[in-house]
């Protein structure tokens, strides 16, 4: 019987280009969403009010962030398992695997519980220092929305380690469209800075309406991994404090602008929005294509360095076509997409492109480390680059020119640290 269908159920081939096309097209979407929920709000909130949200924005793509190990860790041991020799036979007709075994979607169920516990339980701590307004309501919808999120991660990890890109990609898609459809009514029926977090949160429940439709996801869900609870558990919390610490840079930087500027008001408003709008259409596909990257490294186990290449190649010149882009139009959209009030050059727009790339490469080099179980080095590469990004913003220059700064260079730290454990690993 084979070892593969043991762990996954299907036979994970070679991640293929129809593979990525699928999730592309799903990124797609959700990227077009994404931005929609961002229009709406800037367009029914002044920036003031827009700053708000966007932090709200910004602390829920953090936690759900540091859930995406969950997905990375799911991929990896469903995808490696599917790679071990094996041999022939029906897969439906198996028995258990020997040895331990863990249910990631149960290990998930409890992560996500006890994540949302804490969260509410410490929020008298951090809550006065993060949210401005709607307070009570901000903590409630976090937390709830991340324990959805920690089995919506799950999910996704277990459908892209089984080779569903199909499935995967409607989880995704779902997820978004929720979102915009209520920030639409919030939009339409004038529900307020309340209507918008909620719509932030919504997609948190799309997996349940995957498994309900889907007697494959259902499958995908319900399968075991060869390892013990403890040793699955001590794997994700690498993952996850790596992917916190990347969330913090990405998702969940105008937190991190607000926790070492204080009070960013108007300008801050526009400066979250341009970061937000230029680093997107990066981003966004590397963050939705984790999955694949995780199964494609783990099937390159023997050169991951040398297939480092390509997609390195392909971020850097998607990033040299949007960097003149937002520098020659980038002005021009913000202004005429999003009001008058939104204001800033297309030299600021181009530089915070670059950083994207920055990020993007980061994201690259670490779906590589997550394939190799190199988990130490991928968290010290994301909480090395978060750190060095935090201490730069601290730097007593402008705002514009100190988020510009913190966005290139930290990055450059996990992406060295990265290729050093990579290469020793090659």
């Amino acid at each position: 019987m084979s070892s593969a269908h043991d762990a996954a159920g299907v036979a994970a081939g070679p991640v293929a280009r129809g593979s990525v096309a699928r999730v592309g097209i799903a990124t797609a979407i959700a990227a077009v969403c994404g931005y929609g929920v961002m229009y709406l709000a800037a367009r029914r909130l002044e920036p003031v009010g827009f700053s708000v949200f966007a932090v709200f924005w910004g602390a829920f793509g953090l936690v759900t962030g540091a859930a995406n190990g969950l997905l990375q860790e799911a991929t990896r041991e469903v995808r490696s398992a599917s790679l071990r020799p094996a041999s022939h036979g029906p897969a439906d007709a198996l028995g258990p695997p020997p040895g331990p075994r863990t249910r990631p979607v149960v290990v998930a169920a409890g992560v996500g519980l006890a994540a949302a516990t804490l969260l509410a339980g410490t929020s008298a701590l951090w809550a006065p220092h993060v949210f401005a307004q709607a307070r009570p309501l901000s903590v409630a919808l976090l937390s709830a929305g991340l324990a959805g999120f920690c089995m919506h991660a799950t999910l996704l990890g277990m459908l892209a380690g089984t080779g569903r890109w199909s499935h995967y990609g409607s989880l995704m898609v779902t997820d978004a469209v929720t979102r915009v459809l209520l920030a639409t009514a919030a939009f339409v029926f004038g529900w307020g800075l309340a209507g918008f977090l909620w719509a932030t949160v919504a997609g948190s429940l799309a997996w349940l309406l995957l498994l309900a439709v889907s007697p494959a996801a259902r499958t995908a869900a319900g399968l075991p991994t060869r390892r013990r609870v403890s040793d699955f558990l001590r794997g994700a919390a690498h993952s996850v404090a790596a992917a916190g610490a990347s969330a913090i840079l990405v998702m969940g930087f105008p937190v991190l602008l607000k926790a070492t500027s204080g009070e960013l008001g108007a300008r801050g408003g526009v400066v979250i929005l341009a970061v937000t709008l230029t680093r997107a259409p990066l981003l966004v596909p590397m963050t939705a294509l984790q999955g694949n990257l995780i199964a494609y490294f783990v099937d390159h186990r023997n050169s991951r360095l040398r297939a480092l290449l390509v997609p390195a190649a392909i971020i850097v010149s998607v990033g040299a076509v949007g960097v003149v882009a937002a520098y020659l139009l980038g002005p021009w959209i913000l202004r005429t997409a999003f009001g008058p009030d939104y204001v800033t050059t297309g030299a600021l727009l181009a530089w915070l492109t670059a950083a994207a790339v920055s990020i993007a490469l980061l994201t690259l080099t670490g779906a590589a480390a997550v394939a190799a179980a190199l988990h130490r080095a991928y968290s010290i590469g994301w909480v090395g680059a978060t750190m060095a990004a935090a201490a730069l913003l601290t730097l007593p220059l402008e705002l514009e020119t100190r988020t510009v700064v913190a966005l290139l260079c930290g990055p450059m730290v996990g992406i060295a640290v990265h290729l050093a454990a990579l290469s020793r690993a090659d």
